[in-house]
């Protein structure tokens, strides 16, 4: 911001640097800073929403154009354009226009939706000539019935549909058929901002354009001021109107001008009776709402027209400081006759050009050249001794305009100017911007830093009183270390049983993913393994087995055969969960000892026994044991699969239905072939009985017992080497007054460098808080100030009371690289 006050000029260093310090700290680094970030960007480069909402014809376009002396938007009776404009500062050399279209869907959107209020039948090509043609000649002939395209709601959306459909037909090649395409001023050949401005102002050019985004150079605009032009809360397609409402209470809009009728229509209308009711009942829009009736000077030349005006403002607008009258069309034209002279005829060869050229060759009356007469004659505003204007009825109007200005000049256009209260309301809301909402923006960055501030500070008052409590002498350091063995050997035991307990559960809860992936890998196993035995299971060679073991008999019956299955489908299995529940132990005591290996604790008990009290080597005999009842466990379980299923002879299922078709098929003789041809419907029988035996296992029995064996194990084997740990103090107290010495030179000389750090930081902080604290002051937000640590009474200054170091010069001020007392 160019004004911004010399305290602030280093704004967004210095509370960088306090973030700095801040992220330096590695239990305040987790602090969400991203809102002082955003305070900061506001604060130092900020963007005012200056949005403009009204009814149609209420003059807002025209009132903009005043504001910035220049001819930026499109301003006619009764015009209903749905372009959002958005004007923002540019250097003079830079000023551009960027344009935004509609897309082909909008626009039949929008096309349909006038359609329907009109009651003409939609349209669903509007790319076809015959019915757009249509469409115009039925949208000319409304607005004749109605008297003119501004007479009525429905001659207002017969207009719009003209301009959508002529805007359409003359940009089609600029219009995509679904996304919204954008050109800069320099593909369409424009050369300057006044020949871009001039084709977007055109109606129908206008109608089809979704935004308009102008950079132009104007003092109103600097300092990050955007004016933004809505279209009218009367809109003829709602959704454009939906947009004003939102952009009117979107919080980043700084400003709301309410531009109104009564001025000129005498009355509010029923959508502006609602949008003031909006506004008064939402407290965050009520406070940053500019009340402006334009069109003012139509209530001089009408005595009851400026009597209802005047009550309608003392009745519904008594409470409100912001309330302006303007008139656009007199402060525009204004200020651009300031710079016309008799040379020009005052603008009517120059800025009128265009607009007094006649159909038949006769000169036309610009309309704001009937209003300038009117003015000097009829409103009474000028002094009848320092002004003697006369308007002759035997001259023209042009003629008694340029005789007027040719006898007053520039006097009267200032005065003009003045009376059109463009001037009053452009200085009231730069006055608003600058002197409550920017302030308001670095409130908001106080208010956001605070937090940060605080926590700095206690941070840092909290490690100094630390470091100023440990003891300064060897010997004092080795006796608190001594004295504190016993306690630190206990605080180690406990830290490593609760470790345990803690791995313990991660595996009962199933939340150690390293366990899990191994467990699931031995399921899979399981179920393949299962899969590959019945894949192959030999019906000859279990035959041969059963006939093997009773030498006296030729034939074996189905059940021997089942048998000899379920023996070995069983011990094939037991082999596989044994070696898989190995490999699980073995993984998981690794992992284990890792961890452990990592721990702080573990460090501490290097630091005080030079080992490690035995941990590793008891894990490693405990891991033998687990593993051992592990396999117990797997022998076990397995050795169940040769009993059949408790439902497996069960009537009504499915099973007991199989067996009783294999034995049929088995029985019908005596050799080993009808045996053998059975071989596909015994695989199936065996898998009807093993699947959910295994199924069972896995995922239930068998988890159950590692969980419950590795509790059993783990947790009393912690509590009792907790136990050892302490019992083992002698040793350290041996050991550690071996170390300890230098170990307390170390600490010590730690300790001074900490507390050097801690100062420098503090020293950097106050530095920061207090150049910041400088800028708010000089905002006016002394209530908003941050802390700084140290005697605060000492801490206020001017910029000048520092050298370049941040130090005090002999003005007696503190110098900051001492401020560390809290």
């Amino acid at each position: 911001m160019s004004d911004l006050p010399l305290q602030c000029r280093n704004l967004k260093e210095q509370v960088e640097s306090i973030l700095q310090l801040l992220q330096q700290e590695p239990t305040l680094r987790s602090q969400d800073i991203t809102p002082v970030r955003t305070s900061l960007s506001k604060a130092i480069s900020p963007k005012f929403e200056i949005v403009f909402a009204g009814a149609f014809s209420a003059g807002k376009s025209m009132l903009i154009n005043a504001l910035l002396e220049r001819e930026l938007l499109y301003s006619a009776e009764g015009h209903a354009t749905g372009t959002e404009c958005k004007i923002e500062y540019a250097e003079v050399d830079k000023e551009r226009v960027v344009l935004t279209f509609l897309s082909e869907a909008e626009i039949r959107e929008q096309v349909a939706s006038l359609c329907q209020q009109l009651g003409f039948k939609t349209v669903a090509n509007i790319n076809q000539p015959d019915l757009i043609n249509l469409l115009r000649q039925y949208s000319e002939a409304i607005i004749q019935q109605e008297g003119g395209e501004s007479k009525s709601e429905r001659a207002k959306q017969a207009k719009a549909l003209m301009l959508l459909v002529e805007g359409y037909i003359a940009n089609s090649d600029r219009i995509n058929t679904v996304t919204n395409a954008t050109y800069s001023m320099e593909q369409f050949n424009f050369s300057n901002l006044k020949e871009a401005a001039g084709y977007a102002r055109r109606g129908s050019n206008s109608a089809v354009l979704k935004r308009i985004e102008y950079y132009c150079n104007h003092p109103l605009l600097q300092d990050g001021n955007v004016i933004i032009d809505t279209p009218g809360i009367d809109a003829p397609v709602e959704k454009d109107a939906q947009l004003t409402y939102a952009k009117i209470q979107h919080p980043d809009t700084s400003a709301v001008v309410c531009v109104l009728k009564p001025a000129a229509a005498g009355d509010m209308t029923k959508e502006e009776t609602e949008l003031l009711e909006l506004m008064r009942e939402n407290g965050g829009v009520r406070d940053r709402v500019f009340y402006v009736f334009n069109r003012i000077d139509e209530t001089w030349y009408n005595t009851q027209l400026r009597q209802r005006l005047d009550d309608l403002i003392s009745g519904q607008f008594a409470n409100s400081r912001k309330v302006y009258k303007t008139s656009g069309l007199l402060g525009f034209y204004g200020s651009q006759i300031k710079q016309t002279s008799q040379r020009d005829r005052f603008g009517l060869d120059s800025v009128f050009a265009e607009s007094i050229k006649g159909l038949d060759g006769k000169e036309e009356t610009p309309q704001f050249v009937y209003a300038f007469n009117n003015y000097c004659v009829n409103s009474g505003k000028l002094s009848s001794t320092k002004f003697r204007v006369s308007v002759n009825g035997y001259e023209t109007p042009n003629q008694n305009y340029v005789r007027i200005l040719g006898d007053w000049g520039n006097e009267l256009i200032e005065r003009l100017i003045q009376d059109s209260g463009t001037e009053e309301f452009r200085t009231a809301i730069t006055h608003y911007l600058t002197e409550e909402k920017r302030p308001q923006l670095f409130k908001n960055l106080a208010d956001d830093l605070e937090d940060v501030c605080i926590k700095l500070k206690k941070h840092y008052q909290s490690v100094q009183r630390d470091l100023d409590s440990q003891p300064q002498e060897i010997e004092t350091m080795k006796a608190q270390e001594l004295q504190h063995l016993n306690q630190q050997l206990q605080q180690i035991g406990r830290e490593f049983s609760e470790h345990i307990k803690e791995e313990v559960n991660h595996v009962i809860n199933n939340s150690c993913d390293a366990f899990e992936a191994d467990f699931k890998q031995l399921q899979s196993r399981m179920i393949r393994r299962l899969d590959e035995l019945l894949d192959t299971f030999s019906v000859a060679y279990a035959y041969r087995r059963a006939t093997i073991s009773h030498p006296r008999n030729a034939t074996a019956p189905l059940i021997a055969i089942l048998v000899e299955a379920f023996y070995y489908l069983a011990n094939q299995l037991e082999d596989i969960l044994v070696e898989y529940s190995q490999q699980l132990v073995a993984n998981y005591f690794q992992q284990l000892i890792e961890k452990i290996r990592k721990s702080e604790y573990y460090r501490q008990l290097y630091r005080l026994l030079d080992h490690d009290g035995g941990i590793e080597q008891e894990i490693r005999i405990l891991e033998k044991v687990v593993t051992q009842a592990l396999v117990s466990a797997a022998s076990v379980e397995c050795d169940r699969f040769v009993r059949e299923s408790p439902r497996f002879y069960d009537e009504g299922t499915f099973s007991i239905y199989q067996f009783r078709q294999t034995l049929l098929q088995t029985s019908q003789g005596y050799d080993a072939e009808s045996i053998v041809e059975a071989e596909p419907a015994i695989r199936q029988l065996l898998k009807l009985d093993f699947e959910p035996k295994v199924s069972h296992t896995i995922r239930k029995s068998f988890r159950q017992t590692i969980n419950q064996i590795l509790k059993t194990q783990l947790i009393p084997m912690a509590n009792q080497q907790a136990d050892e740990i302490l019992q083992q103090y002698p040793q350290a107290r041996a050991y550690l007054e071996k170390t300890l010495e230098q170990e307390a030179e170390e600490k010590i000389a730690n300790n001074h460098r900490l507390l050097n750090v801690v100062e420098e930081n503090i020293a950097a902080y106050n530095l920061a808080a207090f150049s910041i604290n400088n800028c708010l002051q000089a905002m006016q937000l002394s209530d908003n100030l941050l802390p700084v640590i140290g005697n605060t009474e000492l801490l206020y200054a001017t910029p000048a009371s520092f050298d370049n170091d941040g130090k005090s010069d002999s003005n007696g001020f503190v110098n900051l690289d001492k401020v560390v007392e809290v």
